[in-house]
């Protein structure tokens, strides 16, 4: 139900974001990154899962502002993996 996207304009509104992936079915949230290290990338939470689906077929590869949008199923696991090696890491330069 959760789709990252990356390479996004970093001007766009949530509003823009909404009427872009609105499209494809009922969306729950949209968090657009306003940091440095998050800007040009969101989170679109869509309320069923054959939404996300059809919006990640779909808009994986368009143009925005002339830039090619890569939309990605969200992997929570891969995102706690990157945390559990930075505090492995932490753990090992400790010894």
């Amino acid at each position: 139900r959760v789709l990252y996207i990356r390479n996004l304009p970093y001007k766009i509104t949530s509003d823009e974001m909404y009427d872009i992936f609105g499209k494809y079915g009922a969306i729950r949230q949209i968090r657009v990154g306003n940091t440095p290290e998050t800007r040009g990338t969101a989170f679109v939470v869509f309320e069923d899962i054959f939404d996300a689906k059809n919006a990640c077929d779909h808009l994986s590869g368009f143009n925005v502002c002339n830039r090619y949008l890569v939309v990605l199923y969200y992997q929570s696991t891969k995102a706690f993996k990157r945390v559990d090696v930075d505090k492995k890491q932490e753990e090992l330069e400790k010894m």
